[in-house]
């Protein structure tokens, strides 16, 4: 997924000018029933200490949390299967940790393969049912009208669970995240009464017509770098072509949209339209991905599990769509202006502590302008990856998923320098006053070359390879030189090369003269081992939709 939403320039200076934060965590009081909409107003900023008390010791499926921000909320617990929160049946649950802290922030209950059963079972039969099935496209768009609505109306407190239960900072969670599952919706609602065949004129003795009708039960799996956003890409285009969904969220990202599925219900989906399950891959996620009942799965994540998914959909020959990993290229020709690439570069990488599938973290940078374009690019860094406290205003980049994503980004870095690169900026954990939490220091390597691991494997953080090349044939080599095909940015004034390395890189989506600056209104999507498919735009519904063909004979024979 890529960040297109926060320009680069006003953004920056707003972060600037802003000191960091005190230390916080999350306070967990034992649940009480609270109307879903309603925002609790928002407290003074104090330091907040865990409870004691877990919530997996509540007999109910909700509890009580409050932030560092000072928000409250009651937050869900159970799997949302028929517009209920329920238990798993073995009442195993999983923890969810704040990547900030450390600390637990509550328990939710973790699908076992039943439960995946019980979830399709509510998803193929409000499939069938007529509230869903004869269902106009104007009044199921109308519906997911208000459903953006209610994100917009707990905008505050959504963007406030995203970033505690995922770390990235929480201006960027409120301007871009909420807003933009909002927008998605919309977009796709505004698509719901317009999906139709067509007539094909083969004739006068025939009449000869499409239908387009909806896959079915789609089981979608989403990742835990944006919960939100990549929630609404793949419930956008589904429900506007009247499919159902079970949607698997990630097992270290779940609380965000179990508190959506509340104003889902909300919004007057009947039940078993969408339903939602928390647990591990191996388990709920294996399920969905090989359920015999199940029509369609979409996937984002690595190409690692990508291809586990498409064997275990293989079974039944599932429709699929999948989204995976990339090691984007960016190209900064000598012709290039050199603080806009600057600048983009580092959007590029560092956004969302560079765990961006499109990140474009391999920097491929013309010979003639490697020094000015290094010294201007380490700038950027230092000035604008303000790490810390991600509920703070000033704080660009918040820590990292999981204590697994921290070791991982650092044995990279380890990697590096055991490969002979040079670690030019960063390389270490990124300390905080507490001592806590998965902080790494934003990341340059130079000397590298195309052999070494950090410029062939995705790290999925804040880490750029930057190389130096000779001519754009040379340029185009390397930047083709991978498995991947995600991204590519390019940049030059010469808007005919711009055009001619656009065709020439092996990439779904190519950037000139920006980074990652895509928009739902364009297909998105890669080539090679970076998917299947593509998401977004209108693109998207033909990947929910089955073409049925009708032939009427208009004659006596």
């Amino acid at each position: 997924m890529s960040i297109s939403a926060r320009p680069a320039a006003s953004d920056l200076a707003r972060r600037l000018g802003l000191g960091l934060g005190a230390v916080a965590g999350v306070t967990r009081r034992p649940s009480r029933p609270t109307p879903p909409s309603v925002l609790a107003a928002p407290l003074p900023n104090r330091a907040f200490v865990t409870s004691p008390r877990r919530a997996t010791k509540t007999a109910t499926t909700t509890t009580e949390l409050t932030a560092p921000n000072g928000r409250t909320w009651t937050q869900p617990l159970g799997l949302f299967i028929n517009n209920h929160f329920v238990k798993s049946s073995n009442a195993q649950t999983l923890a969810t940790t704040n990547p900030f802290n450390e600390e637990d922030i509550c328990s939710v209950y973790a699908a076992t393969p039943g439960d995946v059963d019980s979830a399709v079972a509510a998803a193929r039969a409000a499939f069938t049912h007529p509230s869903w099935r004869r269902l106009s496209g104007t009044d199921r768009g109308h519906m997911m009208m208000k459903l953006a609505d209610l994100v917009d109306a707990n905008r505050e407190i959504l963007a406030t669970i995203e970033t505690l239960d995922n770390g990235k900072p929480y201006s960027v969670s409120r301007d871009y995240d909420v807003p933009h599952f909002s927008d998605v919706i919309r977009y796709y609602a505004g698509y719901a009464d317009k999906i139709h065949g067509q007539t094909i004129d083969v004739g006068p003795d025939k009449l000869a017509y499409t239908i387009k009708e909806p896959v079915g039960v789609c089981g979608q799996i989403i990742p835990w770098n944006y919960p939100l956003c990549m929630s609404a890409w793949k419930l956008g285009p589904a429900l506007s072509c009247g499919n159902t969904v079970v949607l698997k969220l990630a097992e270290q990202t779940p609380l965000s949209m179990l508190y959506v599925a509340r104003l889902i219900r909300e919004a007057g989906f009947p039940p078993g339209v969408v339903n939602i399950v928390n647990g591990h891959g191996r388990d709920a996620g294996a399920a969905l991905a090989r359920h015999p009942g199940v029509d369609k799965v979409a996937f984002t994540g690595s190409t690692t599990t990508g291809r586990e998914i498409m064997k275990l959909a293989a079974g039944t020959l599932k429709s699929v769509t999948l989204e995976t990993g990339g090691k984007s290229p960016l190209i900064v020709f000598d012709d290039a202006d050199l603080d806009q690439a600057a600048r983009w570069s580092h959007e590029g990488i560092m956004s969302n502590q560079g765990q961006v599938c499109t990140a474009t973290s391999r920097i491929l940078v013309h010979e003639a302008v490697y020094e000015p374009f290094m010294a201007k690019f380490a700038a950027a860094v230092r000035d604008i990856s303000v790490v810390g406290d991600p509920f703070d205003e000033a704080t660009y980049q918040g820590p990292q998923i999981t204590r697994a994503q921290y070791d991982r980004v650092l044995g990279f870095v380890q990697s590096a320098r055991d490969e002979g690169a040079t670690v030019a900026l960063g390389g270490a954990p990124a300390s905080q006053a507490s001592g806590k939490g998965f902080f790494v220091q934003p990341t340059v390597f130079t000397d590298v070359t195309t052999s070494m691991r950090v410029y062939r494997d995705e790290i999925f953080g804040p880490c750029a390879a930057v190389v130096r090349f000779r001519t754009e044939e040379e340029a185009l080599g390397m930047a083709n030189d991978s498995v991947y095909g995600l991204g590519a940015a390019v940049f030059t004034k010469d808007l005919a090369r711009a055009h001619r390395v656009a065709r020439g890189v092996e990439a779904g989506m190519v950037w000139v003269n920006s980074s990652n600056d895509s928009d739902f209104r364009v297909p998105f999507g890669g080539v090679k081992q970076s998917g299947v498919g593509r998401e977004l735009g209108e693109a998207a519904l033909s990947g929910y939709c089955n073409v049925k063909a009708v032939h009427v004979n208009l004659t006596s024979r």
